[in-house]
């Protein structure tokens, strides 16, 4: 790492400052500081990487084009740097500490409705969940554990089986009543939901009760679980869901399954922790945890 290439934090927090109000004074207001020291760091961050990072105009300073390009990778390292220091003070404060990695709807879903029994439990671990909907570079996202949706496989990791996925065609109490399916072949002409990342599903439950696929494709898409079941609750259409993310809904016959044809997808649950941490007994004891939770499916 070339250390004179390794910015002064400071001057990056008076460049996003000086950008963000155009104008040295108010930045200099902002950061309880002169104009000329607010005009000095600036100064020492264009030195630093050769670039003009700001243009003169009447009574404003604005952005150049190199200043455009470089804004957003310094908004992003200040707000990165914020939180390492938020998260340091917070698990200071405790003896152990967490990072877990989630999929976005499991986490809302799934994991979070049952992490007070984890908390509960260990008192003395200070627990941060953040949401990842890919695999990602443990290197370079301190993760302690991920949860991951696929096959077990993760370059620098071991993957571990958390449990299978079963989805199962359901709909809202008045879209049901509206449709009044009696067959599953009359699906065809309902209106489907679709997540973007797997859209083969409907098709693939389409040939699994040996019907034509050609209508398993037309309906409303997203990129989330988690949106597809708001629309399956308000009506929209009729969604091909992972029974465990719709437990509460189920049991409130908020959603109901339009038929109990069940299918199990390709893919399953892993938890997945980085080979460097394998001797990690916080997230050793957390999978054990995330294994004692889950119910065969």
């Amino acid at each position: 790492m070339r250390r004179r290439l390794i910015p002064d934090i400071v001057n990056l927090q008076a460049f996003e400052c000086a950008a963000r109000h155009q104008n040295f004074s108010r930045a200099a207001e902002e950061l309880n500081l002169t104009q000329s020291a607010v005009s000095r760091q600036i100064s020492d961050l264009e030195q630093q990487t050769g670039l003009k990072l700001f243009e003169r105009v009447r009574q404003r300073v604005v952005l150049s084009e190199a200043g455009l390009r470089l804004l957003p990778e310094v908004k992003d390292l200040l707000l990165r740097s914020e939180r390492l220091m938020i998260g340091a003070v917070a698990a200071g404060q405790m003896k152990l500490s967490l990072k877990v990695a989630t999929l976005p709807t499991f986490g809302t879903r799934w994991l979070v409705p049952r992490l007070g029994r984890f908390l509960d439990e260990h008192r003395d671990v200070a627990v941060t969940v953040e949401s990842r909907s890919k695999p990602f570079n443990f290197d370079e996202d301190n993760f302690d554990l991920a949860i991951h949706y696929g096959l077990p496989s993760w370059a620098g990791a071991v993957a571990t089986f958390l449990c299978n996925e079963t989805v199962l065609p359901v709909a809202s109490r008045e879209l049901a009543a509206r449709l009044d399916l009696v067959a599953p072949e009359e699906l065809s002409a309902a209106p489907l939901l679709h997540l973007t990342t797997r859209p083969k599903l409907w098709a693939q439950w389409f040939d699994l009760q040996e019907l034509p696929t050609e209508n398993a494709y037309p309906g409303a898409r997203f990129d989330q679980f988690s949106m597809i079941i708001a629309a399956a609750i308000a009506g929209l259409g009729v969604a091909l869901l992972p029974t465990y993310l719709i437990e509460d809904e189920l049991k409130a016959g908020t959603l109901l399954p339009l038929f109990n044809l069940p299918m199990p997808t390709e893919n399953s649950y892993y938890v997945v922790m980085p080979e460097k941490k394998q001797t990690n007994e916080t997230a050793t004891l957390f999978q054990d945890w995330l294994l004692s939770e889950v119910t065969p499916q």
